[in-house]
């Protein structure tokens, strides 16, 4: 077992060092923002994404959920480092990347990597505004067989993004941590 209290408060602390800012930003939601979290800055961090990946591991074999993916490119991370975690943790969880579009050639999946039809996954994303993101791989993975059952982030923003998740994308939504808890 991990010591996910610890695990925890070192995410924190990266997430508050290495990932937020403040200034004058444009989110992927088309919103202006005062501050900014550049997740890719700790799941691209040796640390970081080993923080992350422990925690989402285990987090996927309390719920036994065997599978974990997101739409490129906030996902990318995220998905190899959980399916190495959870090798190690010993709940081998496989990955899949939720293309923005289908590809064009081939099997013309929207979806890349070893998971059947009919499995159970997670969906996961680095941070969440609107949910667009989330909602977007939950519709893709239904629409090539999968049965998302649960969306995680990183970081809620609490700026709506859970509620259109659990409304648009019909799953509960369960993020490492909201934007209040970080600063409290």
């Amino acid at each position: 077992m991990i010591d996910t209290a610890s695990l925890m408060e070192r995410l924190k602390e990266l997430l508050l060092s290495e990932a937020y800012m403040e200034g004058d930003f444009v989110l992927t939601s088309g919103k202006h923002s005062d501050h900014y979290f550049d997740c890719k800055q700790v799941t691209l961090h040796p640390e970081g994404l080993a923080v992350v990946s422990e925690l989402l591991a285990e987090k996927l074999h309390d719920l036994s959920v065997p599978a974990i993916g997101g739409l490129a490119i906030g996902a990318d991370p995220i998905v190899g480092g959980v399916v190495s975690a959870s090798w190690r943790y010993g709940f081998p969880v496989r990955g899949f990347i939720v293309r923005k579009e289908p590809k064009k050639h081939g099997t013309r999946n929207w979806i890349e990597g070893p998971v059947e039809k009919g499995g159970r996954v997670a969906i996961v994303d680095d941070v969440v505004t609107s949910g667009g993101s989330i909602i977007t791989a939950v519709n893709c993975a239904r629409l090539e067989g999968l049965e998302p059952v649960v969306a995680i982030a990183i970081v809620d923003r609490e700026e709506g993004g859970a509620e259109n998740i659990e409304r648009e994308g019909n799953i509960p939504f369960e993020p490492l941590y909201r934007y209040s808890e970080l600063f409290r």
